[in-house]
């Protein structure tokens, strides 16, 4: 996996080492990965377009906040996801890539924490629960 360091390798290496707050976006296809401290970007949008992406791709990445103690998931599942077009096997695989992904991810910057969803985001995964 490429991984994008922005604003620059130096200071997102600094900012791993002190487990500050970090923005990632990883692509579905887990090819590459774009990360910065909170404080340089703000938003996921803003720091795929900081990075010469366009910010309009935002469903193409999983999005997550994540510091020493953990992983924030913005858990969000395009309608296009994978083409799938059931809505409940669509947020199972989106679920099942994006833990995959995103632990990857972690691990490959040295962060061994927990994946949390938080409540705002769970709504799709608690509509499964109603089939």
């Amino acid at each position: 996996m490429h991984i994008v360091k922005y604003p620059s390798e130096q200071e997102v290496d600094a900012a791993i080492k002190a487990r500050e707050p970090m923005l990632a976006l990883i692509s579905f296809d887990e090819s590459s990965a774009v990360l910065s401290p909170i404080d340089d970007a703000m938003e996921h949008h803003i720091l795929l377009a900081k990075t010469g992406h366009s910010s309009l791709d935002i469903d193409k990445y999983f999005r997550i906040v994540l510091d020493g103690d953990g992983a924030d998931w913005t858990f969000i599942c395009p309608p296009d996801y994978k083409g799938i077009a059931d809505r409940t096997r669509r947020i199972s695989a989106f679920y099942r890539d994006g833990f995959s992904a995103i632990s990857g991810f972690l691990q490959s910057i040295g962060y061994l924490v927990g994946i949390d969803i938080p409540r705002r985001y769970r709504r799709h995964l608690e509509a499964l629960g109603d089939k």
